[in-house]
């Protein structure tokens, strides 16, 4: 295992929890591959790309009034294979809707893949939810 992938996907994914975390949109997205894929508990379907979840996510503000109040990543695995690697961790968020605020407990595993650029690049994104007893 290279410690050095390790520190980069590392810095990867807490920049991107960081910017999920502050609400920095473009920052967030930002660090997903254009064709990357999601799957939450919490839609129907697949999303098949980084604009097609950030459509929806701009749904859920419209309709909802959805934001971030703040994000932990706690528990965290990352597990390197060469050119991508694995990262599982619980997150706790919280949100707020019209119809107030709330916390979210979920398990999440985000996919890297090195870029040609050699930056770590976010290629899918699996979260579920997760039993706090």
């Amino acid at each position: 295992m290279s410690t050095t992938t390790v520190q980069e996907v590392r810095a990867a994914a807490d920049a991107l929890v960081a910017a999920f975390a502050e609400g920095r949109l473009d920052d967030y997205f930002g660090a997903f591959a254009p064709d990357a894929t999601f799957v939450f508990h919490t839609t129907a379907r697949r999303l098949g790309s980084t604009a097609e979840y950030r459509a929806l996510w701009e749904e859920w503000v419209e309709r909802d009034g959805f934001r971030i109040l703040g994000c932990t990543s706690s528990a965290p695995l990352i597990q390197p294979f060469g050119d991508t690697a694995v990262l599982s961790h619980d997150v706790e968020t919280r949100i707020a809707t019209h119809v107030g605020e709330e916390t979210v407990h979920e398990r999440e595993t985000i996919v890297f893949a090195r870029a040609d650029d050699g930056r770590w690049t976010a290629v899918h994104e699996h979260l579920s939810a997760r039993t706090t007893a």
